[in-house]
């Protein structure tokens, strides 16, 4: 927990120098860059600077509630939000944060056989990982959300040990106990360019000036592409806006309900404070940086939801939020070393599922850098896998 000893790493202007020389330079100071700091740092690793182009978290950390949850469909990524998610059970105690962590479950919503026999088959895989997720018909996930019509629902799936907390708490407990291992936040900094010699970074360049490092380590998120570019390095990202909306406050209060997925449409809702949050990704959304928020977008959520959940499709809104998904081609996180430049890292691309990753990519990122054998293969994630007659990763639980 941040002490008033300890100066927030978001707002004092003590974390916005730029040092000269540091061994390991992260770019990105959201959720990603901070469990990575932590994760080195308490392991020993000190010199490490963070730079972060605005301020810790202002990218896609910002958003106001983040899932977590272990309900994938490939067992690597079970594995890593299975792990995370004990983190989060235990982050009060390490790093020493309250991050609202709400442990309602995670409820999928299925409308067709297929889906139905797909999840069924991602559930015994889950089982076998020690999630406890299980097949449900649509009274049982009516009884678990109230607002549901059953109308054209085949089966469900449900997940008790799932839920969401809040990432911009997360961002500011891994910031603080790392700021407290002597990690340097550089925010309001941009990186203009990366330095290289034969196989090696030597500096990254900012608005505020070079600094020379052993490492780099790209968790830049959205941005990361074009981090990538600096260096050479290809990093296959993508922005794409997400947008999301919340209730005015309810009377009687929302019931306490599961993080609530129709799986068909996207569309999505749980408890937010005293309403609920509606969210729904716009197939027809184009690419870019464009993080404005656009109240016609509810029009897309209602038409779903008046099919699937009628009573929240007339709730009145009190405003919303907009941000980026860094998207890969397969929808699934970039983590590995680069085979161009052997001390460039990477931890980026994760498609909508960073936050409910980020403790266990930052033990990951941490034994990368220091060598060790991680607790699983992530060979999988290289970003080398685009390459021509590379195989890409399978996952099915997009949302």
């Amino acid at each position: 927990m941040t002490t008033p000893s300890t100066p927030s790493p978001s707002s004092s202007s003590a974390f916005r120098t730029v040092p000269r020389a540091a061994d390991v330079v992260i770019i990105g100071g959201g959720v990603m860059g901070t469990s990575i700091a932590f994760h080195l740092a308490e392991a020993g690793v000190r010199d490490i600077v963070v730079i972060e182009r605005g301020d810790l978290g202002c990218g896609s950390s910002g958003k106001p509630i983040g899932g977590v949850r272990a309900q994938f469909s490939d067992p690597l990524n079970i594995e890593l939000g299975h792990r995370s998610l004990r983190a989060y059970r235990d982050f009060p105690r390490r790093p020493g944060a309250d991050i609202r962590l709400d442990l309602v479950g995670y409820l999928f919503l299925l409308t067709s056989d297929r889906q139905a026999a797909d999840f069924a088959v991602s559930v015994g895989i889950q089982n076998s990982l020690d999630v406890p997720s299980r097949m449900i018909g649509p009274r049982e996930a009516r009884r678990l959300c109230p607002y549901l019509s059953t109308n054209g629902l085949v089966a469900a799936v449900h997940s008790p040990a799932d839920g969401h907390a809040r990432p911009a708490l997360v961002v500011r407990g891994y910031a603080a106990a790392a700021a407290r291992a002597g990690v340097v936040f550089a925010t309001h900094t941009d990186v203009t360019g990366i330095d290289t010699a034969g196989d090696r970074v030597t500096a990254v360049h900012t608005d505020r000036g070079p600094v020379s490092c052993s490492t780099v380590i790209c968790a830049a998120g959205a941005w990361s592409g074009r981090i990538g570019d600096l260096a050479g390095v290809p990093l296959p990202v993508r922005p794409v806006r997400r947008q999301l909306a919340f209730t005015e406050p309810l009377t009687p209060p929302a019931p306490r309900i599961p993080f609530t997925i129709d799986f068909s449409s996207s569309a999505y809702f749980h408890n937010s404070d005293d309403g609920l949050l509606f969210g729904l990704a716009d197939p027809d959304q184009p690419d870019g940086f464009d993080t404005t928020w656009t109240p016609e977008w509810l029009a897309l959520f209602r038409d779903v939801v008046r099919h699937r959940a009628p009573a929240l499709a007339d709730m009145a809104t009190s405003g919303g939020w907009a941000g980026l998904y860094e998207v890969t081609p397969d929808h699934n996180a970039l983590i590995g070393r680069s085979g161009e430049l052997t001390n460039f890292l990477y931890a980026t691309g994760f498609s909508g599922h960073g936050f409910l990753q980020a403790p266990a990519v930052g033990d990951l990122v941490r034994d990368l850098y220091l060598e060790r054998e991680p607790f699983v293969d992530i060979s999988p994630l290289s970003a080398d896998r685009f390459r021509a007659g590379a195989r890409s990763r399978p996952e099915a639980h997009v949302v």
